[in-house]
């Protein structure tokens, strides 16, 4: 199986920046992709960022320019720089990865997320 640990959130005044880590670890062949959603109150997970082992990315619309991810394929450990945070960016935020991985039997495909860790933007 595999385990991901994410850090890094916290509170942060309206224009500030944090930066979020996600290190996974376990029975990893590779690790093939590997992405950031989030999660506010009465609202959907949504996508945030994603980043595959190659360094193709994917952002949310809303926040091109603000956000960047990237990973450390080495330490399969994915971070997400998140810069002139704003009130509206208060949730969850969740790291998922999609790995290769051996189960105790053979090698086979699988996602897995996070516990969560909470980012607070206050105005």
């Amino acid at each position: 199986q595999v385990q991901l640990v994410e850090s890094g959130g916290g509170l942060v005044q309206a224009g500030g920046s944090l930066r979020l880590s996600c290190a996974a670890s376990g029975s990893i062949s590779r690790i093939n992709a590997m992405g950031w959603y989030r999660q506010a109150p009465g609202k959907q997970r949504e996508l945030v960022a994603s980043i595959t082992s190659g360094g193709t990315t994917e952002y949310a619309d809303s926040l091109k320019g603000r956000f960047t991810i990237s990973m450390d394929n080495a330490k399969n450990t994915v971070y997400l720089q998140m810069n002139s945070l704003k009130p509206e960016d208060t949730a969850v935020y969740y790291c998922n990865a999609g790995a290769t991985y051996y189960n105790s039997r053979y090698y086979t495909r699988g996602g897995f997320w996070g516990q969560g860790t909470q980012v607070t933007v206050s105005s």
